[in-house]
């Protein structure tokens, strides 16, 4: 089965993906990325300390789903079920089986039974051993790659689509409209960033959308320029006159007729303010003002790594999964840029 059908699409694209096909390293950062990333969203069927599925007395329970009470499968409490009880276990055993994930730890589950003191190192029940707080590291790993590639995703969108907009209309009217919008950008841009989120964040509890509304404010100025440009020089040509002339409204003519020649550029840039976003995530979790205290995050484990020298597991699977992110959105980043390059025939 191919994994991009090219049959019908028109004959620059088909140009486009031949470019980003001869581009190895690109095409397969691509796909190795796209198995890691669509994996790491059923986490919790990977890495989890509740079972996916349990049959207990003819009855079917899915407890990634919903909690059941120990009551449910025999036991004496009404809270829900501790299925890492060996006592519950037992019960559940004596009547049917549980279906348990391939890591029985999820990002905030602590192993009260390690053999030494936290952090543990690696060993056959975890793997990449335990942070500071006895918790798994391959959970925290699995789960803060996909917060951290969710992350950053929603922050490129969010802020690809204020950012053309903005270099759309500046662009496009030209005159006062783009001297004031330039002059704003010029300031907005020279405010010390890390500083004011830093500020931001400590006065306010911060979350996932907390931090993608602050970081917001701030990195849509990345493609305003390259937009701006394009429309700058797109205004004046014969199709815009002609469109202008059939009398077509500005709004159609900016998002029907230019829009598409400017999103080329566009598209070349988005996989490097993916990648500045998701840095700048891992940057204010090492710092301590990022995700809420116990989230999964690349950059808090990065920083246990640090402040526990005699671990180098933590410091050192942390470093190997962001490198690893990171280097492979920048291989797909270089292959879009062959892409929608027109030297290359």
């Amino acid at each position: 089965m191919k994994i991009f059908n090219s049959e019908n699409w028109t004959p620059l694209n088909q140009r486009r993906l031949i470019n980003f096909k001869n581009n190895k390293r690109g095409f397969y950062s691509l796909v190795l990325f796209s198995i890691i990333f669509f994996t790491s969203l059923f986490a919790e069927f990977i890495a989890n300390d509740k079972p996916i599925a349990v049959y207990y007395e003819k009855q079917l329970f899915f407890p990634v789903f919903t909690s059941h009470p120990e009551t449910t499968f025999g036991g004496d409490f009404e809270t829900e079920a501790d299925y890492r009880d060996e006592y519950v276990a037992e019960l559940i055993n004596a009547k049917g089986w549980i279906l348990w994930p391939l890591i029985r730890y999820s990002y905030d589950t602590i192993n009260y039974s390690l053999p030494v003191p936290a952090p543990a190192p690696p060993s056959g029940e975890n793997w990449l051993g335990s942070d500071d707080q006895a918790r798994d590291v391959v959970a925290r790993l699995i789960y803060g790659f996909r917060i951290s590639v969710l992350f950053g995703l929603s922050l490129t969108i969010f802020s690809s689509i204020v950012g053309v907009i903005i270099g759309a209309i500046q662009g496009y009217y030209g005159g006062k409209v783009d001297l004031i919008g330039q002059r704003f950008i010029e300031i907005w841009s020279g405010l010390p960033v890390l500083f004011l989120l830093i500020i931001m964040t400590s006065f306010i509890t911060p979350n996932f959308w907390w931090l993608l509304g602050i970081m917001l404010m701030f990195s849509w100025m990345g493609l305003v320029d390259v937009v701006r440009a394009e429309f700058l020089r797109a205004r004046n040509l014969e199709y815009v006159r002609a469109a202008r002339a059939l009398g077509l409204d500005n709004r159609g003519i900016m998002f029907k007729h230019m829009l598409p020649n400017a999103m080329v550029a566009t598209l070349t840039f988005m996989p490097f303010i993916l990648t500045g976003s998701i840095t700048t995530l891992t940057s204010l979790d090492f710092l301590g003002f990022g995700l809420p205290p116990g989230s999964p995050s690349l950059g808090e484990l990065i920083a246990q790594g640090k402040a526990n020298l005699h671990a180098p597991w933590l410091g050192a699977s942390a470093f190997v999964v962001l490198a690893l992110m990171l280097s492979l959105l920048v291989f797909i980043g270089e292959a879009v840029r062959d892409a929608f390059d027109p030297r290359k025939a």
